[in-house]
């Protein structure tokens, strides 16, 4: 008899935990959708390495940065981009960019020491990047864009609450304003491969992607190289506030 009760103790334990193993995530396009509404936003931090095919991996930047939502949309970014040190012979310099619709303000960065003087940021109301050059080296996918993340959402292949596929530059293109600003210039054949985990609630918390340096450059000096970038996730519909810097410091001439 006892042994009778613990097999059926056994065998309701399997039912029970079954489905919560087995179950999948919310809806992570629904999830974002539903955190989009002004005034709210999430916060991210970006690792970014280049993998050689004979040196392995090495850490060039990080990123820390937040996002400030519109109705349905990002409205607004800040971002704050650091280089490891002798990364690239130190030919690159810390920047920070707020991007506000696309209006986009820059300091540091690639026009450090390149701004009149009493002036700290630079100005473009027309084709400014996401991040300026700095963003070339950093997570050119954004998954709080409704249209990225059904795309990455349909091409990938779930396993749990992880999405695992690849999608091209092209069709990045199509579906992301984000992607268009962080690389205006690149081969749209390019693959980009990518694994995005969601919480339960649907919402994602960590995406890694990669993609060969040359799909932007195509260079000799770039064959064989990676660029690999984890992003992660946090305060979703946050209270989130990004304003333009003083009009006294901003300039839209160069040195």
């Amino acid at each position: 008899m006892r042994l009778m009760i613990s097999a059926v103790s056994a065998a309701a334990l399997v039912l029970v935990a079954t489905p919560a193993q087995a179950a999948a995530p919310k809806d992570p396009v629904k999830a974002v959708r539903a955190v989009l509404t002004p005034g709210k936003g999430v916060k991210f931090t970006d690792v970014t390495d280049i993998v050689t095919r004979d040196d392995g991996g090495v850490t060039v930047q990080r990123r820390t940065g937040s996002l400030m939502f519109g109705r349905g949309k990002i409205a607004a970014s800040d971002i704050t981009a650091t280089w490891e040190k002798g990364a690239f012979g130190d030919s690159h310099n810390n920047g920070r960019t707020i991007r506000i619709g696309t209006v986009v303000y820059s300091s540091g960065g690639e026009y450090k020491g390149k701004l009149p003087e009493g002036t700290r940021w630079f100005k473009q109301a027309k084709n400014g990047m996401t991040g300026d050059s700095n963003g070339w080296f950093s997570q050119v996918v954004n998954v709080a864009e409704p249209a990225t993340l059904a795309a990455l959402v349909k091409a990938g292949k779930r396993s749990g609450a992880t999405y695992s596929g690849t999608i091209t530059f092209g069709r990045l293109a199509k579906v992301s304003p984000w992607f268009k600003a962080s690389l205006p210039i690149r081969w749209d054949k390019t693959v980009l491969t990518y694994k995005l985990t969601v919480g339960g609630n649907g919402l994602p918390q960590k995406l890694a992607t990669s993609f060969p340096a040359t799909g932007i450059w195509d260079s000799p000096s770039w064959e064989g190289r990676t660029f690999e970038t984890e992003t992660r996730y946090k305060g979703w519909g946050g209270k989130s506030s990004i304003k333009a810097p003083a009009a006294n410091l901003v300039t839209t001439k160069t040195l």
